[in-house]
């Protein structure tokens, strides 16, 4: 299965628009709150909503990438996502809109299978910058989704936001059923799809250069997650003070982890995806020592967030491509596997960002960062999978050779 010119970019901006649903209405979540007769804190439980139904796709949509034709499981995909925005634009209240959200969080996971079908779908040594290319259009969704979310819910009201998101992803769907292979993996998962899913748990057993994904990956992701949240609440106290539009504005800083994917793509197709992820945890690491100095400083602080995010976005990137040179023909339950993992441990992050700040302070938050990316950069630096990938696995699979480490 080869992907078509301009298959690449028709999965990014696949991508970038269906990540971008899951977090398009928070801007308005308080005009979501007044029409739905729902409290505040009650009806942020719809960013939870659209998180549980992303995790739900990694786990049990992502392994399909191993088993059917990407066109019609894209297409596939996206129309659970239209359905999903649908249903939440006539949502009268907030138990069906938590409902509407779950399948927009699964529709969206198909950010993921567009990773997967890219590094599939062209040759080893473009596997990076397909990846970072797909990466790189995630990015720009998560970046602009609150902006062009709040903008369009001012203008046509969060129902009418809704329906114009939903366009959108019709846009894609029909164009990844006209410009995506039609054709099924070739060599892909053996058996049927409960059988696929059954195995998951011993592909992590299996593959010690996934295992190693898995963990640094979670402690990058969980430093990613605390950091924003843990900046969001405590510019939010004194002596800060800040409204949501001015902490909304530190975001603009992540624009420098967007532009830095597609230089990471081509480092990973040259050297080894290991060391693209040592060296941007090394960058991360020192954006994380400026966050530790305060927040005192507007400029310092934005640096240091922009670091971090650099550095996490393009380790994002290599990793995937690691955990997809692993086993090439079952890359899309790997992949689940791994991103499953990947974001519980964000969830986690985001979870423990407001006791640290109450308890330590900013201080306290901005440690534990710099920690987890240190710890993160000395797993990658000091562990080498390869001794284990040489000897293969039990039962005489290799589980990729040098070419799932060069």
């Amino acid at each position: 299965m080869r992907l078509p010119r301009g298959g690449v970019v028709v999965l990014s901006c696949t991508a970038g628009v269906a990540l971008s649903n899951n977090y398009a209405i928070q801007p308005a979540l308080g005009d979501v709150a007044r029409d739905t007769g729902s409290s505040a804190a009650a009806v942020g439980l719809v960013t939870t909503a659209a998180l549980a139904g992303c995790i739900a796709g990694f786990a049990f949509l992502l392994p399909l990438a191993d088993r059917a034709a990407p066109r019609r499981l894209v297409a596939g995909q996206l129309t659970l996502l239209t359905a999903g925005l649908l249903l939440a634009s006539r949502a009268p209240g907030l138990g069906l809109l938590l409902l509407a959200y779950v399948m927009v969080g699964a529709g969206a996971s198909v950010s993921a299978m567009a990773s997967t079908i890219a590094g599939r779908g062209v040759p080893g040594e473009r596997r990076g910058a397909a990846v970072a290319g797909v990466a790189a259009g995630m990015s720009a969704g998560i970046l602009l989704s609150r902006l062009v979310g709040g903008a369009l819910a001012d203008a046509l009201g969060w129902r009418g936001m809704l329906l114009a998101f939903a366009g959108l992803v019709v846009v894609c769907g029909a164009a990844a059923w006209t410009r995506l292979p039609g054709e099924r993996p070739e060599g892909g998962a053996d058996g049927g799809y409960l059988g696929t899913l059954a195995a998951l748990p011993g592909l992590l057993r299996r593959h010690r250069a996934l295992r190693l994904a898995v963990f640094s990956g979670s402690l990058w992701y969980l430093a990613f997650s605390l950091v924003w949240v843990a900046l969001t609440v405590r510019l939010a106290q004194p002596p800060y003070g800040l409204d949501a539009a001015a902490i909304g504005l530190y975001s603009l800083a992540g624009a420098l982890g967007f532009a830095a994917l597609p230089v990471a793509g081509r480092l990973g197709d040259r050297y080894s995806p290991r060391a693209v992820i040592a060296g941007s945890m090394a960058v991360a690491a020192a954006g994380a020592a400026l966050l530790c100095t305060g927040l005192a400083r507007p400029v310092v602080t934005a640096a240091g967030l922009a670091l971090v995010d650099a550095g996490c976005f393009t380790a994002q990137a290599a990793n995937q491509t690691r955990v997809m040179s692993i086993d090439p023909r079952h890359s899309g339950s790997l992949s689940g596997v791994y991103l499953l993992l990947y974001f519980l441990s964000g969830a986690l992050g985001a979870g423990v960002a407001a006791p640290l700040v109450s308890w330590g302070g900013w201080t306290a938050a901005s440690g534990a960062v710099c920690a987890a990316l240190v710890a993160a950069g000395v797993t990658v630096g000091t562990i080498n999978p390869r001794r284990r990938l040489r000897r293969g696995v039990r039962g005489g699979a290799p589980c990729g050779g040098a070419q799932a480490e060069r």
